[in-house]
């Protein structure tokens, strides 16, 4: 049975300039050979059925795809529903996120750029607040994302490395590729 993924597609639907429509990255993702294609909301999120590549191929597959095809260049990240599994239950601040959509998941592309965040990890940012597992980094920014100095940071330490979805839309994705 072919494993199910999660690709994180960054910045497309951003902009004028990376606009895809979800069925056209359905149908992009179709192409390239994988099965059960399904997005989650307008931002570049595909739960779909792949076997015998690793992430990292995947990945720079739908690239190329979208980019050739699509005229869109953007970076992916591939997880597996295993690993969307350890980022959910690994999260740290379910006791004090209130608000989900506030708590940021940074998903690495390269599990060992979390080196990167290591002077981030030793500076104070309360009431915001920084913790790593895995591929992840989880951002609690209580006073919103745009005002968020740990975000910008984080953004700035890891550039394209990263992509970053709020609580709310990891667990829906975890609930679709689980389904």
């Amino acid at each position: 049975m072919p494993d199910r993924l999660i690709a994180l597609i960054r910045g497309i639907n951003v902009g004028r300039a990376k606009r895809v429509a979800m069925a056209d990255l359905r149908a992009l993702l179709a192409s390239l050979g994988y099965g059960d294609v399904r997005t989650l909301l307008n931002s570049g999120n595909v739960v779909f059925s792949a076997g015998g590549s690793s992430g990292s191929e995947i990945a720079a597959r739908i690239e190329r795809g979208l980019s050739d095809t699509l005229g869109v260049p953007a970076r992916v990240t591939v997880l597996s529903a295993d690993e969307l599994d350890c980022i959910i239950a690994s999260n740290p601040f379910g006791d004090i996120a209130d608000d989900p959509s506030r708590l940021l998941v940074a998903v690495l592309r390269d599990p060992d750029d979390r080196a990167r965040l290591v002077p981030l990890a030793q500076h104070e940012w309360t009431p915001e607040a920084l913790a790593t597992a895995g591929r992840a980094a989880y951002l609690w920014c209580p006073d919103g994302i745009l005002a968020s100095r740990l975000a910008e940071a984080t953004n700035r330490a890891l550039g394209d490395g990263v992509t970053t979805r709020n609580w709310t839309t990891m667990t829906k994705l975890h609930a679709l590729v689980r389904r």
